[in-house]
């Protein structure tokens, strides 16, 4: 397995924002690392309070946000207003063109979101929302299951060929995840510590795959974990 380390990302500081790219975005270009698969973007963002996104546009972009910490405030162009927080997951598809804004909700604490781009299986859809609450006891010493092309029972739906899975782990829970054949595999560590194959990692650092057969996760510190399986 690849390892990707938190401190070898792009950065971005602008006061209000600071933020760490795992692929190429904006001003960061890394010829190594400009997606991975369908995986175009991975931020990890931390606005300050009372700031966030103005209303800007996009198109032809699956679009997930996952708060780490604090409130998101998210308005759109669809007439959508609404309000994430941990222990949730949004997807917007951007489709044929859709404009959004995303703000911190508290004027005391920073929010903490990983903003998470997919490139759709085909452009041109109907821009449209969604948001899911994700029971905690799913995700305990076990991978749930958050996004996928046809929804989960307790998940968003994408239009692409990707499942996205969390979970959580400390002590002895462990869990174990097969790669299934001519699938690639992406793991970020959204906080904590574990180890993946032996593989000691931190907040922020990533493993991908994509020969790899079985991954196993063990010896987490109160460690969340993101699992990208993708076509």
């Amino acid at each position: 397995m690849e390892i990707r380390r938190a401190n070898d990302r792009g950065a971005s500081e602008y006061g209000w924002l600071s933020s760490r790219h795992t692929f190429s975005f904006a001003g960061y270009n890394d010829p190594g690392f400009r997606g991975f698969q369908a995986l175009k973007v991975l931020n990890d963002d931390w606005v300050a309070p009372g700031h966030g996104f103005g209303t800007h546009p996009h198109r032809d972009m699956e679009i997930l946000s996952y708060v780490v910490s604090g409130a998101l405030e998210h308005r759109d162009s669809l007439g959508t207003g609404s309000m994430i927080r941990p222990g949730e997951i949004q997807r917007m598809s951007a489709g044929t063109g859709i404009q959004h804004s995303e703000f911190n909700a508290s004027r005391t604490d920073p929010v903490h979101f990983l903003q998470i781009w997919i490139t759709p299986e085909r452009t041109g859809l109907t821009p449209s929302y969604e948001q899911s609450e994700i029971p905690t006891e799913q995700t305990e010493g076990r991978f749930a299951l958050i996004a996928s092309p046809d929804g989960a029972s307790f998940g968003v739906r994408i239009h692409q060929d990707v499942k996205l899975y969390v979970g959580r782990f400390t002590g002895e829970q462990c869990a174990t995840f097969v790669r299934p054949e001519h699938r690639h595999l992406w793991i970020h560590v959204v906080r904590g510590a574990i180890e993946v194959n032996k593989l000691p990692l931190s907040a922020g650092d990533a493993v991908y795959s994509s020969t790899e057969n079985v991954v196993r996760l063990s010896h987490g510190r109160e460690a969340e974990v993101l699992l990208f399986d993708l076509a």
